[in-house]
């Protein structure tokens, strides 16, 4: 794991000096605290970053192979099967990331339809001075670009571009609207103007400094017909077959490594999985708890699974005072910016299981592919039986919050339903939606930079292409029965682990950070109602009564965001260091 950057250039650009690259570097740093390298080619410029994760002494890049120069940020699965199907003879390093340089060589712009795995990668022909950006099929793995009048800058941060001046400091207001009302933005627009996401799935080619070509590889297979139906059995052992082989894969690493550990049916279904696989050390497993009252707690479900797996547990516990302390830092690390309050605990976490390992586990994905949220279930029913589409209400709707009331919050929402790929029933077009928006543009950003801030590398098994194919091939009968989704996943965790309960209620993984505001709420709405970048969408008086009742339902999340975005502004817009707590940060240059 690691972060990538760099510029390919028009022709007759002047190269950029070497102090923009320096500050690139500088910027990418947390990515890769284990060396920085620089290739200064003819008509580009790449930087690679490097976390040591697999052949520590010989895996360093840029590699190089003919006329081909690769850096990337990621993971190849598949590495052991390419390099017997390529010939180990013509591999120079260890390194799994050698594997997509030596399949280009012989595949060209079309190389990733053969990698398993989270990549962004970026790979430059010197010959013809064309460079490929490509990005993994669920967006595991962050890429950016910005075009200016030399050519084009990438990155795997935004701020990377921001901090060596390739890109300004300029808010995308349309974006903005979208993070306050979903807590995340979608396609391929940032929220900073001029800086664009590498899609999901996508590669892009580079020529001569411009972009001439867009290549999709999906995430999901095409499935357009109803399927065959699976006896309960057959479908059972496929996916034992498909959750055993995406596990063992991912469990590929020269370090140590570890899993966060919620207790939820995801994270017990990789404990259950890494349980029956050899190993020579303890599973090591980490576990938040949050000291506040009502607040969801899997916290004894989470340890009674580890020390039935004789896994060295941790259970965390979070406190008020531990998150004013550090929220100016943990919004920072959301250059992207997501509001999502799961970021309070992945930051906790990943800050602790760093002291022990390089390498974390986690359950992203498997409430997309396997149909877990209750939002698909609704949204899938006709209107007369209760069905509601998915996110038809923004986060500020109905509060007199905001100056003005939110207009074309879900525009990029709207276009994903049309071009998200889907299956042949509702309930997969609702599941493809999230595969396309919410996934890689909320939990997959909250996980890569909270682990990176750490330098911490997260891996997402779930998200594996045999498994997700296994996954879209359900019938819907195996997807959902009852009010229970997840049903053939919680089917193999009954069977595998039945003490991991997978058939009762789920008690969540809410952050109790409506309480802590409303605590606060008194000094905390009038701090956040002074801030500009507040002012200049929502009326002040408003804010600070939403503060001081932000422990009810609707008004917790809003100000929540408020809170956030006050924050992320301060960093990513104004440039301002969050080097203090939530209380003097905000009190500083409002």
């Amino acid at each position: 794991m690691c972060g990538i950057g760099g510029i390919v250039y028009k022709p007759g650009a002047q190269a950029l000096p070497q102090d923009v690259l320096d500050r690139m570097a500088a910027a990418l740093r947390h990515r890769g605290p284990d060396g920085v390298h620089f290739a200064r080619l003819a008509q580009a410029d790449l930087i690679h970053t490097r976390l040591s994760i697999i052949d520590l002494a010989g895996g360093d890049q840029p590699l190089t192979a003919g006329t081909g120069t690769l850096i990337a940020n990621g993971e190849i699965y598949n590495d052991p099967q390419l390099r017997a199907q390529i010939g180990p003879e013509h591999f120079k390093t260890g390194s799994d990331c050698e594997s997509p340089l030596r399949v280009w060589q012989r595949e060209g712009t079309h190389y990733t339809a053969h990698l398993r795995g989270m990549y962004a990668i970026a790979l430059y022909d010197s010959a013809k001075n064309e460079l490929l950006l490509s990005r993994d099929p669920f967006g595991i793995k962050p890429l950016y670009l910005t075009e200016f009048s030399g050519g084009i800058a990438f990155a795997s941060e935004p701020e990377v571009l921001l901090a060596a001046g390739l890109s300004p400091r300029t808010l995308n207001t349309q974006a903005r609207t979208e993070l306050l009302q979903i807590q995340f933005t979608t396609g391929r627009n940032t929220i900073f103007e001029g800086i664009d996401r590498v899609l999901p799935g996508e590669t892009i080619r580079i020529v001569h400094g411009s972009i001439v070509e867009r290549q999709t590889r999906p995430a999901l297979p095409a499935v357009t017909r109803p399927l065959p139906m699976l006896s309960e059995e057959q479908a059972l052992k496929q996916l034992d077959h498909a959750i055993m082989d995406s596990v063992q894969a991912h469990e590929r690493a020269d370090v140590p490594f570890g899993l966060f550990l919620s207790g939820g049916i995801d994270s017990a279904t990789l404990l259950t999985a890494m349980q029956r696989l050899p190993r020579t050390a303890p599973l090591k497993t980490w576990t938040a708890v949050f000291d506040a009252p009502n607040a969801a707690n899997e916290a004894q479900t989470a340890a009674t699974l580890a020390h039935a797996a004789q896994a060295e547990h941790e259970t965390l516990t979070l406190t008020a005072p531990m998150v004013w302390a550090h929220l100016p830092a943990i919004a920072a690390c959301m250059d992207d910016p997501a509001a999502d309050y799961a970021i309070i605990p992945t930051w906790f976490l990943a800050r602790k299981a760093a002291q022990d390992v390089r390498v974390i586990l986690s359950g992203e994905g498997g409430d997309e592919l396997f149909c877990g949220y209750g939002r698909y279930r609704t949204a899938a029913r006709p209107w007369w039986r209760g069905g509601r589409r998915m996110w038809r209400h923004g986060m500020f709707d109905g509060l007199d919050v905001l100056r003005t009331s939110p207009k074309n919050w879900r525009e990029g929402l709207n276009a994903a339903e049309h071009t998200a790929h889907a299956g042949p029933t509702k309930l997969s077009a609702l599941q493809a939606l999230d595969i396309a928006e919410w996934l890689p543009n909320d939990l997959l950003l909250k996980l890569d930079r909270c682990l990176m801030a750490h330098g911490l590398e997260g891996r997402t098994p779930l998200l594996d292409p045999a498994l997700a194919a296994c996954a879209w091939h359900l019938p819907d009968t195996l997807r959902v029965q009852g009010n229970k989704g997840k049903w053939l996943l919680r089917r193999w965790l009954e069977q595998h682990n039945p003490a991991a309960h997978p058939f009762a209620p789920k008690q969540g993984f809410t952050v109790p950070i409506g309480t802590w505001i409303a605590q606060k709420g008194h000094l905390l709405g009038a701090l956040v109602a002074q801030q500009e970048c507040i002012q200049a969408i929502a009326k002040p008086e408003q804010v600070k009564m939403l503060f001081k009742t932000a422990d009810q339902r609707k008004q917790g999340p809003a100000a929540w965001t408020l809170l956030f975005y006050a924050l992320w502004h301060r960093t990513h817009i104004r440039a301002l260091a969050p080097d203090a707590d939530v209380f003097d940060t905000l009190s500083q240059n409002p």
